[in-house]
């Protein structure tokens, strides 16, 4: 996983527009998230469910205004890879993933965690964490 300015999947590879931060803001801006899931090789034919969960620095879900009132920040999708012939059986198969997100209303100085999860399961690096940079004073003119 890595936060970056932008991304996208194309000819099953990722494509990164500034990547590698963990520092923000304090102005919104748009965001993704470029993952790489190595999926094996007994699972290819599976459909698998994952989703992205966005907290605060307490690990509470971060809250916005919706359509439907306020609801949690959160994406979700479902992939399912096929068995090329040229990867050798038991090898995992690369399931290339971006996700762009638009600019968040997020707090100035305040840190923020993406959580993963693939088919109801997360491990410990599968979370991406950044920090907004702290508001600054306006000098008089």
């Amino acid at each position: 996983m890595l936060l970056c300015d932008a991304a996208q999947v194309a000819d099953g590879k990722l494509y990164i527009l500034g990547g590698g931060w963990s520092i923000i803001g304090p102005v919104p801006a748009p965001t993704a998230i470029a993952i790489k899931i190595d999926v094996p090789w007994h699972a290819a034919a599976e459909v698998h469910h994952w989703e992205l969960f966005f907290t605060d620095a307490d690990g509470q879900p971060v809250i916005v205004p919706g359509p439907n009132g306020p609801q949690p920040i959160e994406v979700r999708g479902e992939f399912r890879v096929g068995r090329n012939p040229a990867v050798p059986e038991g090898s995992p198969i690369d399931m290339p993933l971006a996700v762009n997100i638009g600019p968040l209303p997020l707090g100035s100085g305040s840190r923020y965690t993406w959580r993963l999860s693939i088919d109801g399961e997360t491990e410990a690096g599968w979370s991406l964490s950044f920090t907004t940079r702290p508001a600054t004073e306006e000098q008089p003119s």
